[in-house]
Formats: structure tokens, sequence, C-alpha cells
């Protein structure tokens, strides 16, 4: 598509704010690196730098962080599967995604962190990685990067998008940004109707926009995972009831210990799985257990809870799920926050009630459908979640039902992946 001398205006104009902002860029580095020393890795990619050869023409997939990995892993070993010959590429942005990228993929794809959308990082990014295409997860929409890829003529595919109402509402502020990038894009497969009518309110062609559902509903669950949980169980007592606080903040480390506290003294002997989001934070989740007087071990110990263990805390990436497995009820965290939530499809699939907070706004669709399935409980707040882990921990057949609840709902919902892969296939260049 012909750039006109407004777009290239404004191109400039963005290109002059970005190198502007690039102090700001070293120090959120510095910043997030003091709190995770992995921030201070690699820093020549976050700017387009490799010192090493261009890599062979990729199928490129990019996912910011853990969650979107996670979400990209069944396409991405589809995609593996139907073209065994071609080199993979996931990029993401933080380190946490990039190691959840190594504990899934061994090596077998390659991984760079996604650099700034700077013009020349992005330009020197795109030399060496020679993407045949770019399939980039949910709702990263970058100008420069989707401008760049449209010149060297690299088919560009938004798939499982999202766009939440809050972030439509400020991509107004640089809507004819967003605007230059949009109308770069092949091809956009949205989760839902709210999605898809957003994207083209945001300034998506209606041409390139399919609803073609969520491909979290077709996620795999690795061989043997109930067998494992019940091996679990059986270290720290099959009939004991434990509760998991999955993907928490910072900011909701006190929640999850008070609830631990208050659970305790309506539910005897109850055990707490406790997977924080970040891996800043696990040191953080284990000293506040110990504060309290319980008996806490972490998962990098390599000794798994006992029957005298009142904390268990999951310091590893990419293990979520089969302790997920092994828990009678789930909280799902980034919700009592204002986050936005995670994944409520995984306790789902596996067949555990979960319960939410009130801040769900970067899955609200998937909690309509689950809370409409009665396969989720969502609370007004902290002492609301609460009072519902206690009424479920309390109550196995209500336990049981929204289990057999969110399988069906799961089950039901799948086929989002096939429908993806369709079009990525219709894009995807034969290899140069």
């Amino acid at each position: 598509m012909p750039v006109s001398l407004w777009q290239r205006m404004l191109r400039g104009a963005y290109a002059c704010v970005m190198y502007a902002l690039v102090p700001a860029m070293l120090y959120h580095l510095v910043w997030r690196g003091l709190r995770d020393r992995d921030y201070f890795r690699r820093w020549s990619e976050r700017f387009g730098w490799y010192g090493a050869a261009p890599l062979p023409a990729t199928i490129w997939v990019h996912a910011v962080s853990v969650g979107e990995v996670i979400a990209a892993a069944p396409l991405v070993d589809a995609l593996r599967a139907r073209h065994p010959d071609a080199a993979f590429l996931v990029t993401t942005g933080t380190p946490t995604g990039a190691a959840q990228v190594a504990a899934r993929w061994q090596g077998a794809v390659r991984h760079l962190y996604l650099p700034y959308d700077l013009r020349g990082a992005v330009r020197r990014f795109v030399a060496h990685a020679r993407p045949r295409i770019a399939i980039i997860m949910e709702t990263e929409v970058w100008p420069n990067l989707y401008v760049e890829a449209a010149r060297a003529r690299i088919p560009v595919l938004l798939v499982n998008a999202r766009l939440s109402e809050r972030s439509l509402r400020g991509y107004r502020a640089v809507g004819a940004l967003i605007r230059l990038a949009l109308a770069r894009v092949d091809a956009i497969a949205a989760q839902a109707q709210a999605d898809a009518d957003r994207y083209i309110r945001a300034g998506a062609p209606a041409a390139c926009v399919r609803v073609v559902g969520n491909i979290k509903y077709d996620l795999r669950l690795p061989g043997g995972l109930h067998a494992l949980a019940g091996e679990r169980r059986a270290c720290w007592g099959a009939a004991r009831p434990v509760w998991i606080a999955a993907s928490t903040h910072e900011g909701e480390e006190e929640f999850v210990v008070a609830a631990h506290q208050r659970l305790r003294e309506q539910i005897p002997g109850l055990l707490l799985l406790w997977a924080p989001r970040h891996p800043a934070r696990f040191a953080a989740a284990i000293a506040a257990c110990r504060r309290h007087g319980w008996s806490t071990r972490a998962r990098s110990s390599g000794a798994m809870a006992d029957a005298q263990t009142d904390c268990f805390v999951i310091d590893s990436i990419g293990e979520l799920l089969g302790y997920y497995a092994a828990a009678d009820v789930a909280f799902v965290g980034g919700s009592v926050q204002a986050i936005g939530g995670h994944n409520v499809l995984e306790p789902a699939a596996l067949g555990v009630p979960a319960v939410v907070g009130p801040h769900m706004h970067n899955f609200t669709e998937v909690t309509a459908l689950l809370l409409r399935a009665a396969a989720l409980a969502q609370a007004e707040d902290g002492d609301g979640v609460v009072r519902a882990l206690a009424a479920l921990l309390r109550d196995p057949g209500r336990r049981r039902a929204m289990g057999e609840a969110g399988l069906a709902t799961v089950a039901s919902q799948r086929g989002a992946l096939a429908r993806t892969l369709e079009l990525i296939q219709a894009r995807l260049p034969l290899k140069a």
C-alpha cells in the first residue's frame, strides 16, 4: 500500500517521539532489572542489534508474555506439524515469556525479544529474522513494525485478536497512527464479534476482519496430567482440601495471605498452592508465608508439599496446569487488582471450579460465557472472593457441577485453531 505525504509526516513525527523516549526505555529496563535480573540480559535485541548472521526465512509468531505464549503454543505446534522443514521464531517482550518459550520447545523454536518500535530497530529485526509471515497474538499494534513488514511484503496477521473497550478508548489519542498500522494488516482473526467491531472502529478495513473464536479453547492438556496431580495429592494427603492462587500480582500478595488465614480458620488442614505471575515475586510470596509462621515449601527446593505443609509456592515457569489439576478450587489473579484478569479457561479445561474478582476486562467474553454456564464464580471484591472460595471448599457437589460445566463449555467452543490455521495457510508464502 503506497504511503501518502500525510502518512510520511505522521510517521516522521512518531519516529521523533519514539527516539526521544529511548532514555525512558533504558530506564524501564533498569527499573525492571532491579526486580528481575533477566531484564538486564540481551539488551541489544531490544534495539534490533544481533551480532550474528541472519536467520533462515522464518515463520514468525509474536506473543508478548506468558499468557500469549501459552495461547500461541497449539498454533505453533500445528504449524510445525504442517511445515516440519520450516524455521520458527517466537518473539516476546518479557523474560517470563522467553522462559516459557524455552520450557515449551527446548530450543526447537528460536526466540528473540521483539525490539522497541523504533524505525531502525524494526528494519534490522526484519532483515535479521527474515519472516515469511508475521503472526501477531492478541492486541499488539505497533505502527513502525506493521509498516516495515508491509514494506518488506511480509503478510501480517493479527490472530486470537481481542480489543477491550478500554483499549479502544486509549487508541483514540493516537488514532491516526493506529489506523495507519491496521491498514497494513492482511487479516484479523478476532475472538468475538465485539472484538471485530472494535477493530473496525479503530480503523481496520472491515474486509480483513473475521470472527474465528478464541484459540485458548483449543488448549491441549499434556498427557498424564491427572495422574501427576494424583501423585502430588498423595504426597500431601489425598483427602486434604487444597486451593490455588494463580497468576497473582504484587498488589494481590497481601490479599492471598489474608485469604489463606481466613480460610484456614474455616477449613481445617487447608493447603495453599501459590503461583505468582512473575518470577520477581517468588521470593516475596515465600517470605510472606513464612512470616505468618506457616510451614512453607517452594517448588525450587525439589521437595513436594507433604502433610505438614501449609503453603507451597510454585516458583517455576510452565507448570501451572499440573497444579491447577491438583487443586479443589482456584483463584485466578489479576482480578482483585485492576489488572484485567488472566486466563480462566485453564482451570475450566481441567474441570476445576474457579473464582475471580471484579476486574476481568481483558477476558470479558470468556468470563461472561463461563458465568452463564455456572462454571465460574465472580465476586465484587476481595472479601467476596474469600467467601466464594470458602463456600466451594465446603461443597464438593457444587465443585463437581462447576467443574463439569467448565469442561462442557470449553469443549463446545473448540474449533478456532482450525479456522485460524486456514487463514494463515491462505497467506503463507512459499519458502524463498
